[in-house]
């Protein structure tokens, strides 16, 4: 389990999101080169494990993850994003496959222009889980 995997989650279950984006447009990893759009990429851009004191038991696990919209139009791309952020940000619990979640929004980044002139912007967010230790 890590951040990317949580946040995915999270994006493919959205009602709001799936209106826009199809889940099967939102990838982990890398976007294929003609990827249709509107399309979501999530990528892991840091983990930080919190050392356990005793063996066994669970880790808590801090990832940085970034969700990048690319769109045809700014509009959507605009809109992606808030749904994104307000999908996965201020959630906590046992959510998205994992236990005791919280997801704060890291930030949001600069306007882009992506590949074939796509509209392109990236939010983070800073999730943190149990994970097996």
């Amino acid at each position: 389990m890590t951040g990317v995997d949580i946040i995915g989650e999270l994006l493919r279950t959205d009602d709001a999101l799936i209106a826009l984006i199809a889940a099967e447009q939102i990838k982990a990893g890398a976007l294929p080169e003609n990827v249709v759009l509107p399309a979501l990429l999530v990528r892991l851009v840091s983990s930080v494990e919190r050392p356990a004191l005793k063996r066994g038991g669970t880790v808590r696990t801090i990832d940085r993850v970034a969700v990048t919209v690319r769109a045809e139009t700014y509009r959507d791309q605009g809109k992606a994003i808030r749904l994104a952020r307000s999908c996965c940000a201020g959630r906590t619990g046992n959510v998205g496959g994992g236990k005791s979640v919280s997801i704060l929004s890291a930030g949001t980044g600069p306007d882009a222009r992506g590949p074939g002139n796509a509209f392109e912007q990236t939010q983070d967010f800073r999730v943190s889980f149990d994970a097996p230790a």
